[in-house]
């Protein structure tokens, strides 16, 4: 090889690592730096007053796999992701269909079904704790006194053996219109005419829906469902904002690395582990 091509090859090299180089600062100072620093810090007893760093190895990773909360709140994550996912996915696949079909003001129906999305959270959730108050809240007064479902009142919302209900609930309501709007761009995308031979073989709604339409939106509903489990783990603002009951492993972190002793080394430990959970399911 010539010394001219060999010069042009190495510009050439320059100049590609001239082009991914800000995006490997940008992920390195981001994410990898942070990872790492994370790992570092859980082999440490660090506490915020002082921020005297003492190594103490594997104590705080023994403290945390051998801390019943912990496990709660692994348990409570696992319910809230496998609830709010599954109820986003049916819910956004059902109004999708729907939404799919011709009928008098349907565009303005399909705005309105963003509104939940679109909504603040901080707002939405005083909406909701106002709808579930167990004295003035609608929902108590129409289970109760009106329907009477309920013997009395209660507190929904700040019962630990129904906040976790309540949340799942709120996660669907709040987030199905994603789900919805990536299903029903892909079902506008389907060839009419495979229905219309399908309606010629004699098939009716359930056969069309599991042989033409389910396929095509298979790998979209898959990848919802998907980012949807990623987001759901790691969801803090919504369910914090609206119970303080529910503790799943985000909030669990929270209370421990950044109330009471602060203990950022157990708390490093904990988002060490919540990663490592997420990583392997994904890799599932």
């Amino acid at each position: 090889m010539s010394s001219k091509n060999l010069d042009l090859r190495t510009r050439e090299i320059r100049f590609g690592w001239a082009l991914i180089m800000p995006a490997i600062v940008i992920i390195g100072g981001l994410i990898l730096y942070p990872i790492l620093y994370n790992i570092y810090i859980s082999f440490f007893d660090m506490k915020v007053q002082g921020m005297d760093a003492k190594f103490i190895g594997f104590s705080n990773h023994m403290q945390v796999i051998t801390d019943v909360e912990f496990w709660k709140s692994v348990l409570t994550t696992v319910i809230y992701v496998l609830g709010s996912t599954l109820g986003t996915a049916f819910l956004g696949v059902i109004a999708a269909l729907i939404m799919n079909k011709e009928f008098p003001f349907r565009g303005l129906v399909r705005s309105l079904l963003l509104f939940p999305y679109i909504a603040p959270v901080v707002s939405v959730v005083f909406a909701w704790q106002f709808f579930f108050d167990p004295v003035n809240g609608i929902f108590m007064d129409l289970t109760v006194e009106k329907l009477g479902i309920f013997s009395q009142r209660f507190n929904l919302i700040n019962s630990p053996n129904t906040a976790i209900i309540v949340a799942i609930l709120f996660s669907i309501w709040k987030m199905f219109p994603f789900t919805y709007l990536m299903i029903l761009s892909r079902l506008q995308a389907i060839d009419k005419t495979l229905y219309e031979a399908a309606e010629v073989d004699g098939c009716n709604g359930w056969q069309k829906f599991r042989f033409i339409t389910f396929p095509e939106i298979y790998f979209v509903l898959g990848a919802m469902i998907l980012l949807r489990i990623i987001w759901n783990f790691n969801k803090f603002e919504d369910v914090y904002l609206l119970t303080r009951n529910v503790k799943v492993l985000s909030i669990y972190t929270y209370f421990e690395a950044f109330t009471g002793t602060m203990d950022l080394g157990k708390g490093a430990v904990i988002a060490l582990l919540q990663f490592l959970i997420l990583i392997s399911f994904i890799l599932f």
